[in-house]
C-alpha cells in the first residue's frame, strides 16, 4: 500500500508585483486548508468571492478561489486555487498561511511531477509545460501547445503500438521453433519494420526542426580583418550592435545578437578577425574564434570581394569543422559594382551581398532558415528536447538494423525491443526516478 501523498502549496504565479497573484495548493487537505482561510470547503468548480485569513482570523486579502476535487484537476488531485492581489508580501501571506494549516512547500515542478505520476500527462506533455512558459516567439509557443495537447506523444504512442504489434508475431516465431519460419513472415515482418523505420524519419525530422524552435541555431560569423563581419551582424540584427571602424582587428572578443526568422531564434556570434595576431588580447580573442567556430551549429565566412588576399585562404577553410554548414558571403558588393544573388554549386553556397545597402541580404535570410530546418508548412511541428532527439536515434538505429536482410530472427526481436524501449523514454513509459528528477527540477516553484 503506498503512502498517502502530503499536501503542497506555493506562489503560482511569477516573482514581482502584478495585479493578480495565484497561490496554488494540492494534495489531500485542501479540505482542511480550505476550511483554514477561508472559513468553508467551496463547491468544486466553481469561482467564489472571498476573503482570506490567517490562524488568528486577520484578513489577509480578497479575492477569487477556485476550488477543483479529484482527479479533475490539473495535478489529478484535490485542488485549491486563491487568486488574489498580486503584491509579493500579500502573496507570501497567504502562502504562509496555507502552511500554517497544514501544507508543506512544493519543489521546483511538484504539481506538474504530480501530473505525470497521476497520469494526468505524460512526461512528453510535462515537458510542453515548461517549454510554453519558456518559449521565445509565436511559433516556439505554438510547438509546445501541441505537445503539450499531446500531439508528439500520439505520433510515438501510436509508433509503439504497431512495434508491438510487430514484436508479438516476431516472438510468436520464435516461441514455436517446431514450426519452421514461413518466408512470407519474415518479408511481412521486413516490409513492416521499414514502414516503422520510415514513420519514424518522419517524427524524427520534424522533432529537430521543433528542437530548432526551442533552442534555437548559433552561427559564428568568421572570416578576416575588415571583412565587414561587424556591419553584416548589426544589418541581420537591425541595430548597431558591434564596433565598426576601418582599423582592423576592432573585434576582440565575442559580440553576439539574436534575430527571429519566421519564428527561429537564430543566435549570431561575431568574432575576431582571423590573421596572424599582432598582440597577445587578439590572439587570445583570434584563439576563441576557432573555439567558437568548433561549437556552432553553422558558419558564415565571410570574405571581401574588393580585396582578394580574403577570398581565397585554404588553410583557414581547411580548419572549418566537416559536417557543419557553412556558406560563403562575398560582401562589399556595392563597391566592386557586383550584382547580389546566390549560387549553389557542388554542395557548396555562396551569396554575393552588401552589408552597407542590404542587398542580398535576403538570400542570406533564406539560407539560415534552411539550414535551421525551417519549412514553410511547419503548422505540425512539436517542441523537442535533445534527450528525444537521443531516444528517436536510438529506436532508428535499432530499427535500421531489425530490417537488414542478414539480420537472425532473434536479433530482429532483441532489436525491436531496444527500439520500444527507447520511444518510451520519450513519454515515460520506461523511464527512471533520476530522469524524472531531472526533468521537473527546472520547472519554477508553482509549476
Amino acid at each position: 500500500m503506498t503512502a498517502r501523498p502530503d499536501t503542497i502549496a506555493a506562489i503560482a504565479t511569477a516573482t514581482g508585483r502584478g495585479g493578480i497573484g495565484v497561490v496554488r495548493v494540492s494534495g489531500p487537505l485542501v479540505p482542511v486548508v480550505a476550511q483554514a482561510l477561508l472559513g468553508c470547503d467551496p463547491v468544486p468548480r466553481r469561482a467564489h468571492l472571498a476573503r482570506f485569513r490567517d490562524a488568528n482570523g486577520t484578513v489577509l486579502d480578497e479575492g477569487i478561489v477556485l476550488r477543483f476535487a479529484a482527479p479533475h484537476s490539473y495535478t489529478g488531485e484535490d485542488v485549491l486555487e486563491l487568486q488574489g492581489h498580486g503584491g509579493p508580501v500579500v502573496l507570501r501571506q497567504v502562502l504562509l498561511a496555507c502552511l500554517a494549516a497544514g501544507a508543506r512547500h512544493a519543489e521546483p515542478g511538484e504539481f506538474t511531477r504530480r501530473a505525470f505520476l497521476n497520469n494526468r500527462l505524460d512526461l512528453a506533455q510535462a515537458e510542453g509545460v515548461a517549454d510554453l512558459i519558456d518559449a521565445a516567439s509565436a511559433e516556439a509557443a505554438r510547438g509546445a501547445a501541441r505537445s503539450l495537447v499531446g500531439e508528439f506523444s500520439s505520433r510515438i504512442t501510436t509508433l509503439v503500438e504497431r512495434l508491438t504489434e510487430l514484436r508479438l508475431h516476431v516472438e510468436a516465431c520464435i516461441d514455436f521453433p517446431e514450426e519452421e519460419i514461413d518466408p512470407a513472415d519474415r518479408a511481412w515482418q521486413a516490409r513492416r519494420g521499414a514502414e516503422l523505420l520510415a514513420d519514424l524519419g518522419a517524427i524524427t525530422s520534424e522533432a529537430r526542426q521543433g528542437a530548432v524552435l526551442r533552442e534555437g541555431l548559433a552561427v559564428v560569423l568568421a572570416g578576416a580583418p575588415n571583412v565587414g563581419k561587424s556591419s553584416l551582424l548589426n544589418r541581420l540584427a537591425g541595430e548597431d550592435i558591434a564596433i565598426v571602424t576601418p582599423i582592423p582587428g576592432t573585434t576582440r572578443d565575442h559580440v553576439r545578437a539574436t534575430l527571429v526568422l519566421e519564428g527561429v531564434p537564430i543566435h549570431l556570434i561575431d568574432t575576431a578577425g582571423l590573421r596572424d595576431a599582432g598582440d597577445e588580447v587578439e590572439r587570445i580573442g583570434i584563439a576563441r574564434t576557432w573555439e567558437a567556430i568548433a561549437k556552432a551549429g553553422a558558419v558564415m565566412h565571410v570574405v571581401d570581394v574588393t580585396r582578394p588576399d580574403t577570398q581565397d585562404d585554404p588553410a583557414m577553410e581547411a580548419r572549418f569543422p566537416v559536417g557543419v554548414p557553412r556558406v560563403r558571403v562575398a560582401n562589399k558588393i556595392d563597391l566592386a559594382g557586383q550584382p547580389p544573388g546566390r549560387e549553389d554549386r557542388e554542395g557548396e553556397t555562396s551569396i554575393a551581398l552588401s552589408a552597407r545597402t542590404g542587398e542580398g541580404v535576403p538570400d542570406l535570410r533564406g539560407w539560415l532558415l534552411e539550414v535551421a530546418g525551417w519549412r514553410p508548412q511547419g503548422e505540425g511541428v512539436f517542441l523537442a528536447r535533445e534527450r528525444h532527439l537521443v531516444a528517436l536515434a536510438e529506436a532508428a538505429g535499432a530499427l535500421a538494423r531489425a530490417v537488414s536482410e542478414a539480420q537472425p530472427i532473434e536479433l530482429f526481436a532483441e532489436d525491436l525491443k531496444v527500439a520500444q524501449q527507447a520511444l518510451g523514454r520519450i513519454t515515460g513509459v520506461v523511464t527512471a526516478d533520476a530522469l524524472l528528477g531531472q526533468i521537473f527540477s527546472h520547472f519554477c516553484i508553482g509549476k
